[in-house]
């Protein structure tokens, strides 16, 4: 949404939280952890194309206005989970097989972490051959880079615009889904994990896969060994590293000339 279609989404924490809130319900009345993380990212993919196609189509190229949208949208999910399922702490579990921990000599690592780093991997690799190998992605990337361009070859900009912020919307509800297996759900998380997604596109690169998977790299690190040695400066050292590749190339690491 912000890489590619050049949109500040605000709402996207909000993605992420209705989709662990989806998937806790799910797993709750048929102890599925599959059916949840399926049904997780259908119902925030649908709900990204309704709100794409009836609250930001029209307020196509006004960035400030689309920002204040999408800062409206998130208050209004943010008031409505805490309405339906309090403020407590919620735990979504994971399937069996992925409790305990695998020994490495000797450090031992949660399963569930090399599960999150595998599926990070997998919706990379989907989303790189998706992007580069498939017509559909040949018409994204022309919808989105020239739009009257592409609508006089005959695609239906607006159709590809409302899937490809479905599909952002889609891989939010995906990450939901397991990563509250693993840090559970509650209001607010929506908050921790909106300028995480932000500081990577930027670091990243807008538009750049390359970028995004780098760029998740270098925060995550950064992030978890900030807070880890320097808890009292754990903001300082995430978005000091941000500003100074901002400094060296304003468009991030891999990212495109406008």
């Amino acid at each position: 949404m912000f890489g590619i279609m050049k949109i500040v989404n605000i709402a996207h924490g909000a993605f992420y939280l209705i989709g662990g809130y989806v998937g806790y319900v799910i797993v709750r009345h048929t102890g599925n952890f599959y059916l949840a993380l399926l049904v997780g990212c259908l119902v925030v993919g649908f709900l990204g194309m309704v709100i794409e196609r009836f609250f930001l189509r029209d307020l196509e190229g006004q960035e400030i206005r689309q920002m204040l949208m999408t800062m409206g949208i998130l208050l209004f999910f943010q008031d409505l989970l805490l309405l339906i399922f309090g403020g407590y702490p919620l735990s979504l579990d994971p399937p069996d097989w992925c409790s305990g921990s695998i020994n490495f000599g000797i450090y031992y690592f949660p399963v569930l972490r090399i599960v999150m780093i595998g599926a990070a991997a997998l919706a990379y690799m989907i989303l790189w051959w998706f992007q580069a190998k498939t017509r559909a992605g040949a018409i994204m990337r022309a919808a989105v880079d020239n739009k009257e361009v592409a609508q006089g070859l005959g695609i239906n900009v607006y159709v590809v615009t409302m899937g490809v912020f479905g599909l952002g919307a889609l891989l939010a509800g995906f990450a939901g889904v397991i990563g509250c297996a693993f840090t559970a759900i509650y209001p607010g998380l929506e908050f921790e994990v909106l300028p995480l997604s932000f500081a990577v596109v930027i670091v990243g690169g807008r538009g750049s896969l390359k970028g995004a998977m780098v760029g998740a790299l270098v925060i995550g690190l950064i992030d978890n060994f900030g807070k880890a040695l320097f808890p009292e400066l754990a903001y300082f050292t995430l978005f000091f590293p941000m500003a100074i590749v901002l400094a060296w190339r304003p468009t991030g690491l891999f990212g495109r000339e406008e």
